[in-house]
């Protein structure tokens, strides 16, 4: 069986782990929670990093220190997880879907300025398997309008755009380390604050909504409840998780990159003949192998291909259906613009088993599999 995801181990775990059991130190911002913080601020230059309880958790702080307030829109894709949606939803927003682009199934930056009233509030780009958006232009568009950016970094650590780490391109960064990530502690997240001005407020909104943080550094005598906040601490066992995959993130990042790349060689000529469409990396980013995904006809087509795989041990998923076709989406948000692209490719993308440590021949395996399955079409 080659399944979709084991969660990456790098062996290391348990020894950071019976420290904590040592120090006696298990709830938040402990030293392990400490050296992960530390750790994306000189690895990736950021102004500010937090380990969150979750990336749900890290873009729910993002709305709460853009104050968002009800009534005001969010611009993001469909095409993405709910949590993108829900952190603004949960204040009130209105979310306001524009369409992706169709090579890289990021949001089409130059759709984003049609969908901007005086009730813009903020843009929030999402870096779909680790590939980045077009974060100048983006820019460019909330300087111009004053609106705020926050990143969807969930599947981006390690990526980058022009160089500089995804997640620090704009004013808020969000990050995941769910077990389905490149790195992962089971469950966890950090927000990458880059703007000066919220990151005092960033630490009390994490400390339930207290200045405790100035406490432990000595900078006040005592703490107390001074905002709004909520507790957006890991443990410390999470962290001490985390920073034994963080001191092998080089090594588990070139280990999925070549992956990766076995699968485009392999899967090549079957681009070629037209019977699917491989990722599109542009040339300013560099992607962290989050995922390898090809895409088939159409939504049929794709369902006989699992299956399939299936009858052959392989597990491959599709992932999100569009959020402006949900319940929920309907509600709380609306497409604004033509959905030329959103639902179409979301139908024929399918996702190929992915993960640290995967073996060569079972790339190899899946890559025969899929083009016995076209040789049948």
């Amino acid at each position: 069986m080659i399944p979709f995801n084991i969660p990456p181990v790098t062996g290391e775990e348990e020894k950071y782990l019976k420290e904590v059991f040592e120090n006696g130190k298990f709830s938040g911002d402990g030293p392990f929670t400490k050296k992960c913080n530390a750790w994306f601020e000189e690895e990736f230059r950021a102004k500010k990093a937090l380990l969150t309880t979750s990336c749900t958790h890290a873009l729910e702080m993002a709305s709460l220190l853009c104050e968002i307030k009800e009534g005001d829109e969010v611009i993001m894709p469909s095409y993405t997880f709910v949590s993108t949606a829900n952190a603004f939803a949960l204040r009130g927003a209105k979310i306001v879907f524009v369409d992706i682009c169709p090579d890289t199934m990021n949001i089409d930056e130059n759709l984003i300025e049609n969908a901007i009233t005086d009730k813009t509030k903020a843009i929030v780009p999402v870096h779909y398997a680790g590939v980045s958006c077009e974060m100048d232009k983006i820019n460019e568009i909330a300087k111009k309008h004053n609106l705020f950016v926050v990143e969807d970094a969930a599947q981006g650590v390690m990526a980058k755009y022009k160089g500089r780490a995804l997640g620090t391109l704009s004013d808020i960064g969000c990050y995941s380390f769910h077990e389905t990530k490149n790195y992962q502690c089971g469950e966890g997240g950090a927000i990458i604050v880059n703007r000066d001005s919220f990151i005092e407020r960033s630490e009390i909104i994490r400390e339930k909504g207290t200045n405790r943080s100035k406490f432990l550094r000595g900078q006040v005598d005592k703490y107390t409840w001074v905002d709004i906040g909520s507790s957006y601490l890991p443990s410390e066992l999470n962290a001490a998780f985390l920073y034994a995959q963080l001191l092998h993130a080089k090594e588990i990042n070139e280990d999925r990159l070549r992956s990766w790349d076995i699968y485009y060689k392999e899967l090549s000529d079957l681009q070629k003949e037209g019977f699917l469409t491989l990722p599109t990396v542009p040339e300013e980013c560099e992607h962290n192998a989050h995922m390898f995904y090809i895409k088939v006809k159409d939504i049929e087509e794709r369902s006989k291909l699992i299956e399939f795989l299936k009858k052959r041990d392989i597990f491959a998923v599709f992932h999100y259906v569009p959020l402006h076709s949900s319940e929920a989406g309907r509600k709380f948000g609306e497409f604004r613009g033509e959905d030329r692209y959103t639902t179409k490719e979301s139908e024929r993308l399918l996702r190929l088993p992915m993960y640290y440590g995967l073996k060569e021949a079972d790339i190899f395996k899946v890559c025969d599999s899929v083009r016995e399955f076209f040789k049948g079409v």
